[in-house]
């Protein structure tokens, strides 16, 4: 398994955790993150993707529940709906090309989910443009 796969893997670990536990704490995050990981910068990098998804949650979910109409978030697996935190996080908040982020995604939950997740999970992710397809947006309306 690559590196940064691991930790990403940790990501999803704690986000699930978090999201099936609100008593969990950034402590017992950080407890999760040591033990599972023995390079301080894969532990560096799974704190980031787990901070940044907390801190952007809201947004990400509202990005999420536009394309999924017919699936209301908290009607979805709880692991698909972090795997899709997560692919979306880094698509619009990382340097993360789109399509490693999908893949990533794609292979989270491939692990962790049911047999439909990662078709699931495409069909949302990609239909999320990355920061590139935002930036070129932006630049094109403001011209």
């Amino acid at each position: 398994m690559a590196r940064r796969s691991k930790a990403r893997e940790v990501a999803l670990q704690m986000l699930f955790q978090v999201d099936m536990n609100a008593d969990v704490d950034g402590r017992m995050v950080g407890g999760m993150v040591r033990e599972a990981l023995d390079d301080d910068e894969l532990r560096d990098f799974a704190m980031q993707l787990f901070c940044g998804v907390m801190e952007c949650r809201n947004e990400l979910d509202e990005r999420i529940q536009q394309i999924a109409t017919n699936w209301r978030l908290s009607r979805m697996a709880a692991t698909d709906r972090n795997v899709l935190r997560l692919g979306a996080f880094e698509m619009l908040h990382t340097d993360a090309p789109r399509r490693v982020a999908i893949d990533e995604a794609l292979e989270l939950a491939k692990k962790f989910g049911s047999e439909q997740s990662a078709q699931f999970v495409n069909g949302i992710l990609d239909q999320i443009p990355g920061r590139e397809n935002e930036a070129s947006s932006q630049e094109s309306a403001n011209d």
